[in-house]
């Protein structure tokens, strides 16, 4: 398979061979670029116009299906191949409500229209939407990012398919919330007979979930077979890299190189009752939280989606207004009313999660760097573009992006370039608000290892905001859990996942996939 960019031509998967046994979930693994969303979208007929398959075929239920057309796939695809893509908010248009866009896909499915509704509401509480006749005039924006991932997975099964293909369906949901669509998926293919091909840059979840195992490595198969038999027994070097950068496969990866935290250390971040309310918000967002990060640590803010944490972030990084208390940023007391723009920018940056968001898209990844560089400094043209090189080298991209804009990168890369800018100024505190979402574990490890490298040199302090709870108990040395807006726990890392002292911070710590690992690790 091979995209065309202009007269050239680029080849991504090849000589790939796969099947998806009836009734079982093959996951699909790789670091960012390796094949596995082009193989799925193949695999679904919705390769875009620059993609094509030049060799080989593929084969749904005997019938070769390479050469199909827009016509044909149609036909297939929600009949007998359901898709559930990564991102929901940009798969569902933000002005058609989900009722609409759910009768849509039965109407082209052959629903007699007296009947739609009816079987609408069905598929979402067969999902577990609750109140799902309320939740079909609903728009995008007005649900939470697991009914999102629900509501696509609903329109997936609406043609009762043989076949699902989900391309990292939780990546940007929490522990919680993932291992509820998780269960779902898996309720699915036992109640409906459905072979699952399952892409994840997660290897705790293909552990979990799968039964077989398929890992892709620069567009090739190097490894596939069961489960188990690829974990114990890799047949290829660079699984064994994979699963040293899983975190749930390797918890102690950094263990000497945490440091204790003493009540001595002094307070890179103090927050003191903050409160911060929405307008037509029952409760507050954030309801008197109290908060210290000590200097030249990692303190991790984590909890369900909703529990404040990015509210809290941007507080933070002086981008949100609050309604009561005090938040000190090293010897700054900061204005509840923050200014329209932030002179401090060299003291601290925030790294966002959705780097679609972050980064203009009119931009070439040269200028998306180096502005920030411009507009805070005095360098020269030649200084600036040395700067923006040895961003990217940090991050681990290819000078040959520096002319790229967002849209054609992929998600992995342009969080490496919102990554990037956070670091062309060289800032004393970094606030991370999930910057390792959209990554796959390679190059995950390698952006923490970064951070870690720039935090023993430079001193530098972070307040890391995860879903990850893997993750975090890796790379953290404090631990803070949000419920509702409400702080209910705080302790360092080992303790707290040792023995958490809250039923809500136990709740999220048995979700996290490969769990018994992490208890194991803990016990001895």
């Amino acid at each position: 398979m091979s995209y065309r960019r202009g007269r050239t031509a680029s080849q991504v998967v090849d000589d790939v061979t796969l099947s998806v046994p009836h009734g079982e979930t093959i996951a699909l693994v790789g670091q960012s670029g390796s094949g596995k969303s082009t193989i799925a979208l193949s695999a679904a007929g919705l390769l875009p116009a620059n993609g094509a398959i030049t060799a080989g075929s593929i084969e749904f239920a005997s019938r070769d299906v390479t050469r199909f057309g827009d016509r044909e796939w149609r036909l297939l695809r929600g009949h007998e191949i359901g898709f559930v893509p990564q991102d929901p908010l940009s798969s569902l248009d933000p002005l058609q409500s989900i009722g609409s866009r759910l009768r849509a896909e039965l109407r082209r499915l052959g629903v007699p229209r007296a009947e739609r509704t009816a079987q609408a509401i069905d598929l979402l509480e067969r999902v577990g939407i609750v109140d799902a006749a309320q939740k079909l005039a609903r728009y995008p924006h007005e649900l939470s990012g697991g009914q999102l991932q629900r509501a696509l997975i609903a329109i997936a099964i609406s043609g009762r398919p043989r076949l699902l293909i989900a391309d990292e369906p939780t990546s940007a949901l929490d522990v919680t919330v993932q291992s509820t669509i998780l269960d779902l998926i898996d309720d699915l293919r036992r109640d409906l007979g459905l072979s699952v091909l399952f892409i994840t840059h997660d290897l705790a979840l293909a552990r979990d979930r799968a039964e077989r195992i398929a890992v892709l490595h620069g567009g090739r198969l190097v490894d596939e077979g069961p489960t188990e038999q690829v974990l114990d027994d890799p047949s290829d070097d660079y699984t064994r890299v994979l699963f040293t950068n899983a975190p749930a496969l390797s918890p102690d990866r950094y263990a000497d190189r945490l440091r204790p935290v003493t009540a001595s250390d002094a307070r890179a971040v103090t927050i003191t009752g903050l409160v911060k309310r929405f307008a037509g918000a029952p409760v507050p967002a954030v309801d008197a939280v109290d908060l210290s990060v000590r200097r030249g640590s990692i303190h991790a803010l984590v909890g369900e989606s909703g529990s404040g944490k990015s509210t809290i972030a941007r507080i933070v990084a002086g981008l949100e207004s609050f309604d009561a208390g005090t938040v000190s940023v090293g010897d700054r007391v900061l204005a509840p009313e923050p200014p329209s723009s932030n002179p401090y920018a060299q003291q601290l940056q925030l790294v966002y999660q959705n780097p679609l968001s972050a980064l203009d898209p009119r931009m070439p990844v040269r200028r998306l760097i180096e502005e920030p560089i411009a507009l805070t400094t005095t360098a020269g043209p030649a200084e600036r573009l040395r700067k923006v090189e040895a961003a990217l080298d940090h991050v681990a991209l290819s000078r040959d992006l520096l002319d790229r804009r967002p849209g054609e990168l992929s998600g992995g890369q342009r969080q490496r370039v919102a990554i990037a800018r956070a670091l062309a100024l060289s800032p004393e505190i970094l606030v991370l608000d999930e910057p390792t979402s959209a990554l796959d574990v390679t190059v995950q490890a390698q952006i923490v290892d970064l951070l870690m490298e720039l935090r023993d040199r430079d001193g530098l302090t972070y307040l890391f905001i995860s879903h990850d709870l893997s993750l975090v108990r890796q790379i953290a040395e404090e631990v803070s859990v949000l419920e509702h807006g409400r702080l209910v726990e705080r302790a360092p890392t080992r303790e707290l996942f040792a023995q958490p002292r809250e039923a809500y911070t136990r709740r999220l710590i048995d979700a996290i996939p490969g769990h018994r690992v992490l208890a194991e690790a803990d016990a001895a």
